[in-house]
């Protein structure tokens, strides 16, 4: 069996931080470094062929790699990490309490004579029901169906994202549960028509991430080209890459139509904006990874985005 001599050099400071001798199988599993500095776990370590390039899979094997027997590779620290699991439970849990305490009304939000007072508009119970439900939709995704190609995340990131999630969510609830909130122009009809939409795409998207699920078997890292099962939510596939954003896309849309309301129209936006961003990313990776990719579909609005 063919083995190598492997030298891992510091990304930055191009210092060498260790030699291994006779290694062979899977390089990410070999490849932990044996440096004194026990910070350096497995899940923040990444090794590159490049010290500006990316980082190297875990099922990368040696004799598969443009490098002779005698190889040099780039190590970077990640930083502290963090479970996928645990970023998704505390982005979303944070908007579910976050919105129930404006609904609900509790002191030192609005007025005093408001404390624990309810709305009279009967489409502002309506949003805090839909508002909910797509937050513990996602909190029984996270437990329940969706499984993770990478195990962690920069903890860094956590933070961020919670400003997101957290801040829109109380900008949201804020206008919406505000004693002086103005229900839509077009009265019933356009809550009803919104709520049609908002609860078709909640389905549309839950019926996408359960066909993505069973698309991966558990443990398992095999990507394969997604396409639509006999669940009629998943026909879209046909035509776009990433039919989940597409979804969650027109449930916000439904939740802005129902409450019109500002502040939601501007996270539908942004959400959208870095939607499309992932799904650009993930279109071309299906496309360099995949010959025989559907040419016919975008990356999130059918024939057009």
């Amino acid at each position: 069996m063919k083995h190598y001599e492997v030298e891992i050099l510091d990304a930055k400071t191009k210092e060498k931080l260790c030699f291994l001798d006779k290694v062979r199988n899977k390089l990410q599993r070999i490849l932990y470094l044996p440096v004194p500095d026990p910070q350096w776990y497995p899940a923040r370590q990444s090794i590159r062929l490049d010290p500006k390039g990316k980082s190297l899979k875990d099922e990368d094997v040696l004799q598969h790699l443009p490098v002779g027997t005698t190889a040099t590779f780039y190590f970077r620290d990640l930083g502290a990490q963090i479970s996928w699991v645990t970023v998704f439970l505390t982005e979303y849990t944070g908007p579910l309490v976050i919105y129930l305490l404006f609904y609900f009304r509790v002191p030192f939000i609005y007025a005093a004579k408001y404390d624990f007072t309810t709305s009279k508009h009967w489409v502002v119970h309506l949003a805090c029901m839909c508002h909910s439900f797509h937050y513990m939709k996602r909190l029984l995704e996270t437990l329940f169906v969706h499984r993770f190609s990478h195990g962690t995340m920069p903890l860094r990131n956590i933070f961020k994202n919670c400003t997101y999630y957290w801040g829109f969510a109380a900008w949201m609830a804020y206008y919406i549960n505000h004693p002086l909130y103005t229900p839509p122009i077009y009265g019933e009809q356009q809550i009803r028509l919104a709520l049609i939409l908002f609860l078709f795409c909640q389905i549309g998207n839950f019926s996408i991430h359960i066909a993505l699920r069973n698309l991966r078997p558990p443990g398992s890292k095999t990507r394969k080209i997604p396409y639509p099962t006999k669940n009629p939510f998943t026909w879209i596939s046909l035509l776009v890459s990433c039919p989940n954003y597409t979804y969650e896309l027109g449930s916000w849309l439904g939740f802005t139509l129902m409450t019109q309301c500002l502040p939601v129209a501007f996270f539908t936006l942004v959400g959208f904006i870095q939607m499309t961003v992932w799904a650009k990313g993930k279109h071309r990776s299906y496309l360099k990874e995949f010959r025989d990719y559907p040419p016919l579909r975008s990356p999130i609005i059918p024939f057009i985005l």
